[in-house]
């Protein structure tokens, strides 16, 4: 989606999201990015990609999103148009590399109007989850044998005993057992599930008895409450001062995760997670600080945590419209992780 094309999407987007009550933060501004928009509404945070073609989106790119995802936590989503030249279709749910991928207009019917997806895309075709308890109650009231709902839907009796067990179907055949019962009996998808939580998958199919068990919407082993990269140090950006002061943030006591496309260096964090405090941490000139200070401040409202701009030079300023300036001898001088927040928290205010 080049140039101004591409811009008036997610334009679109941000005011989907903020007419739907979201606090939206845009880092489209900033090239390259992992991301395009981070949006909160109360306790939940979404954080959003966009491209033209989903093709575009390579295993690396589709890793760091996810990684972000996990950090937040937030939930992450691609709004895409194309996948090579075919067109994606509205109420379909698509993946790429574990990101949900859906249209704007399935963006728009799903915070506009309420109308959840219901279709989800594999490579064997275009499936929905059945409501297994609804269709065989539906089927049993109306006493309906596994035979005659087998033949309508022109699949075997096995397999309706497996939609009844919650198993996908083909979108068809959906179709054919809604008309005859002239009942919906198709889940609806939800787009934004908590981290954590049990997600569609692209994976599930007719049959598929281990889909709940691989649906998740972060990486295996993952959840919310416990931090991934716990004891790990800090990946070596080979730049002397960004590593310096990453190895100072980890001596304090932050956990420090090196970002990569991302409109900070580092991804920092308070452990445990129980006592969680966010800090988007940027390293570099002051004037660098100048041109990342509005959004790093929108991105650290939306986190509801903080951001910190660390620089080489002495400086008569302290903040840059409210993002905290400290030089890194003034890193050095802070004791711990709680008189560094005193810092940052006294510099956001001025």
């Amino acid at each position: 989606m080049a140039g101004q094309a591409r811009e008036d999407s997610i334009d679109r987007i941000q005011s989907l999201l903020e007419s739907a009550g979201f606090y939206v933060s845009d880092a489209h501004s900033l090239r390259p990015s992992s991301f395009d928009l981070l949006a909160r509404r109360d306790s939940f945070l979404l954080i959003v990609k966009v491209l033209k073609n989903i093709d575009a989106l390579d295993p690396e790119e589709a890793g760091r999103l996810r990684e972000l995802a996990e950090l937040f936590p937030a939930v992450p989503i691609l709004i895409g148009q194309t996948s090579g030249a075919m067109e994606l279709e509205s109420g379909v749910v698509y993946n790429r590399y574990g990101i949900p991928i859906i249209v704007e207009e399935s963006l728009r019917d799903y915070l506009s109007k309420g109308i959840p997806p219901f279709l989800v895309s594999s490579p064997g075709g275009i499936f929905a989850r059945v409501d297994g308890v609804r269709l065989r109650r539906l089927r049993e009231d109306r006493q309906i044998s596994l035979g005659t709902l087998a033949s309508v839907a022109g699949v075997s009796r096995r397999t309706i005993q497996l939609y009844e067990d919650g198993s996908g179907a083909e979108v068809t055949v959906i179709e054919r057992i809604e008309r005859f019962l002239g009942e919906p009996v198709a889940v609806p998808i939800e787009l934004f599930r908590a981290p954590g939580r049990p997600r569609d998958s692209e994976e599930d199919g007719p049959g598929d008895e281990e889909g709940s068990a691989k649906r998740t919407g972060t990486d295996a082993g993952s959840s919310p409450d416990r931090p991934a990269r716990r004891g790990r140090r800090p990946a070596s950006t080979g730049d002397p001062l960004r590593d310096g002061v990453f190895r100072q943030l980890d001596g304090m006591g932050w956990e420090v995760v090196v970002t990569v496309r991302a409109p900070f260096d580092a991804f920092t964090r308070g452990t445990p997670r129980t006592e969680q405090e966010i800090l988007l941490t940027s390293v570099g000139s002051f004037r660098n600080a100048q041109h990342r200070a509005e959004i790093l401040q929108q991105l650290a409202k939306v986190a509801e945590g903080h951001a910190l701009f660390v620089v080489r030079e002495a400086l008569s300023r302290t903040s840059i419209d409210g993002l905290p300036i400290v030089t890194m001898p003034e890193l050095k001088r802070h004791r711990d992780r709680d008189e560094l927040l005193d810092t940052i928290t006294e510099r956001e205010g001025s």
